[in-house]
């Protein structure tokens, strides 16, 4: 049985984090462990974090790196390092998986094939009241919390809503997916093996954007690697703030990364 390690991007949101390894652990079934990929968080978050290893039913390993800035490329090289499985599930530690997203992304999983998910953004409205509220169900929010996910979208409130919704019927989900559309750092997955080919993340990206997806996704193509879209399965919800400033010095890494054609980056698991 192929068996997953969810590899968790964390910076000190004890509470969303929370609610990700309990969806999960609703959803468990002897199938995946989980790493959590910390770039920092402060000491009494690190505590926390600690203490919560012994409440769920999968093994939980922590990576942390001190805090230096935005080094989720870094974090997530040293996640992959410590991870057991062979197949590896990344999420954001806002996001919050709902019903089947791991059995979602193990039954699409492919031989040289990377997936690609996407995520359902929640307005602050109805963000601010699943923060505030105590869950046992966390992996059901989209669908307990519905009628007001919609009526914000309708105001023009979040977006990406319908990408909340499970859709199983092949022809129609094939449909859907039939274009292509760039890899999400916040929801993707891979073979181990095929991410240990191009030697994983590069560190160099040190801000949000391009780094974590877009030269992922282009480095795992050259590669040989195709990209699967599988939006309206392996559903996550996405709770509202206000979005990190993206850099121009990642634009212009990511060109010279075009520009030099190579799938294995020098500056990633291993330090060539």
């Amino acid at each position: 049985m192929l068996k997953a390690c969810i590899i968790i991007a964390f910076y000190n949101n004890v509470t969303s984090l929370k609610m990700i390894l309990t969806a999960l652990n609703n959803q468990y079934e002897n199938n995946f462990e989980v790493v959590i990929a910390d770039d920092g968080s402060a000491e009494e978050s690190v505590t926390q974090v600690k203490a919560l290893s012994g409440d769920y039913n999968f093994a939980i390993h922590h990576v942390w790196h001190e805090d230096k800035g935005f080094r989720k490329n870094r974090i997530l090289n040293q996640a992959i390092l410590v991870s057991h499985n062979d197949y590896l599930i990344f999420i954001d530690g806002d996001c919050i998986p709902q019903d089947y997203f791991v059995a979602d992304h193990l039954l699409q999983a492919e031989e040289n094939t990377c997936l690609n998910g996407r995520r359902a953004d929640l307005s602050p409205g109805v963000s601010d009241k699943i923060r505030e509220t105590q869950h046992t169900e966390p992996n059901k929010i989209f669908k307990s919390y519905r009628n007001s996910i919609i009526c914000d979208y309708l105001q023009g409130k979040g977006k990406n809503i319908e990408k909340g919704f499970r859709i199983r019927l092949q022809p129609f989900s094939a449909f859907l997916n039939r274009k292509n559309k760039g890899l999400l750092g916040c929801n993707f997955s891979a073979n181990k093996a095929d991410l240990l080919k191009i030697n994983g993340f590069d560190e160099r990206y040190e801000a949000p954007g391009i780094g974590e997806d877009s030269d992922i996704e282009y480095r795992l193509r050259l590669s040989g690697v195709k990209v699967k879209n599988i939006f309206f399965m392996a559903n996550q919800i996405h709770l509202y703030h206000t979005e990190l400033p993206r850099s121009a010095v990642n634009e212009a890494l990511f060109d010279q990364v075009r520009q030099e054609n190579s799938a294995s980056t020098k500056f990633g698991l291993r330090k060539d």
